[in-house]
């Protein structure tokens, strides 16, 4: 697992196929109730016009009781909520799990530090997912 320099994005390398991990991540959102919002298929979109890019996938999900305060508290994070995960083919052919740092996205936004628990189970998800 890396932490992109300043970004506040972690990469996780992931051991199956994009598709394979992006369905994995669906079925562990869905077995701990947790709303997906949206699964955009960025490479599936820009094939539609004819161009071409590498597997990936982006999951939008998150629990509004979770994510509501931290908006409560700083507006501004209602642009990184609810919480996302990319699932993406690298240069190399593998497949990568990312995610905005729950830290990170508290600095960002300057929320209370004792509300980062409230999205801090991206990481878990992201690292189950990658399995």
């Amino acid at each position: 697992m890396t932490l992109a320099t300043n970004s506040g994005i972690v990469d996780i390398p992931a051991k199956h196929s994009v598709d394979e991990t992006a369905a994995k991540l669906k079925a562990i959102l869905q077995a701990k109730g947790i709303m997906l919002f949206a699964l955009v298929d960025h490479s599936g979109e820009a094939e539609k016009v004819g161009m071409k890019m590498p597997n990936t996938k982006l999951l939008i999900f998150g629990n509004p009781k979770a994510g509501t305060p931290l908006m409560l508290a700083a507006p501004s994070t209602a642009i990184d909520l609810p919480l996302k995960i990319l699932v993406w083919e690298d240069r190399a052919g593998k497949t990568q799990v990312s995610y905005n740092s729950a830290e990170y996205l508290q600095q960002r936004h300057g929320f209370p530090a004792d509300l980062v628990q409230n999205i801090a189970a991206v990481a878990v998800l992201a690292q189950k997912a990658a399995e």
